[in-house]
């Protein structure tokens, strides 16, 4: 694999151009889009993406191909590494040396539809590295649900089935050493507000209180709205979370932290995780009612 250290394969700042969109509406109102078929350069990871995604009351809560992370798409499914592929993005950590640009980016494609309503989205992928070769496939199903006035419930559930005749390693840049990094699986990309956010959950409040920690939710409070994501399975739930809120702001649900996750040939993961989308300021008490509602 050729590592080209400072250089990029393909220049992630080429225009997009060519997407083909599906929308997510509650009544007449659009709440998000969902790019299934993105027109974007190697470098980037090409992946179907959220974005963007508004509360009800119109704002806009997640961010496209920032300056500082063009590969940081809205709300994906963005793994640092499958099997030496990297479906997250941008450059690759090696150990004992760093980030660096490998030619290991991988693609994420549209197979199937299997669902497309106003309010629910479903379909099939396939994971390809960049050689073109079969690593995984992938059922997807998104949803959206009105909870009251002011907030509604994005429903994001995959599941990664091992295409290949041998184990596929699935391991974030923790996994080689590189401390705290344990991101990879859902992630959500969120707008930095000009104030800085409050992070809560059930075990306290603070990024300390739940980056690499396991919980069964955490909000994170940017003033005018706040988004609470919840594991929406007793799996997911074990998974820990990835919370960052210097230089960017992003959460996910980590699929494997300081240890690969292997899948043997046939077998399969899945997760769900149900995002509630607010306008303003949730408690910490609502956000708890939110979680006991709507996990599985």
């Amino acid at each position: 694999m050729t590592i080209l250290l400072g250089n990029r394969p393909t220049s992630p700042e080429a225009a997009v151009t060519g997407d083909a969109r599906a929308t997510l509406r509650l009544a007449d109102q659009v709440v998000a889009e969902y790019t299934w078929r993105p027109d974007l350069p190697v470098a980037l990871s090409p992946r179907p993406y959220l974005h963007p995604v508004r509360t009800l009351g119109g704002i806009c809560v997640t961010e496209l191909m920032p300056a500082s992370h063009r590969h940081h798409l809205g709300v994906s499914v963005a793994v640092a590494e499958v099997d030496g592929a990297n479906f997250w993005g941008g450059r690759t950590f090696i150990p004992g040396h760093g980030p660096a640009w490998l030619d290991n980016q991988g693609t994420q494609a549209h197979a199937r539809w299997l669902r497309r309503t106003p309010e629910q989205i479903g379909h099939t992928l396939r994971w390809t590295g960049i050689d073109g070769a079969l690593l995984l496939t992938e059922r997807r199903d998104i949803s959206a649900r009105r909870l009251a006035d002011d907030a509604w419930a994005l429903d994001f559930g995959f599941t990664l089935s091992n295409a290949a005749d041998r184990d596929m390693p699935v391991r974030s840049p923790a996994v080689h050493g590189r401390p705290g990094a344990g991101y990879g699986g859902f992630f959500w990309r969120a707008p930095s507000p000009d104030s800085p956010v409050r992070i809560d959950a059930e075990a306290g409040s603070g990024v300390e209180a739940v980056h690499g920690r396991t919980s069964p939710w955490l909000s994170v409070d940017g003033g005018a709205w706040t988004l609470v994501f919840i594991g929406g399975t007793e799996r997911t739930r074990s998974d820990r979370w990835f919370v960052r809120t210097r230089d960017y702001l992003g959460i996910g649900s980590a699929l494997s932290w300081d240890e690969p996750l292997v899948l043997a040939p046939g077998s399969s993961l899945t997760r769900r995780i149900v995002t509630v989308i607010a306008d303003g300021t949730l408690s910490p008490e609502r956000a708890t009612a939110y979680a006991d509602q709507l996990a599985s």
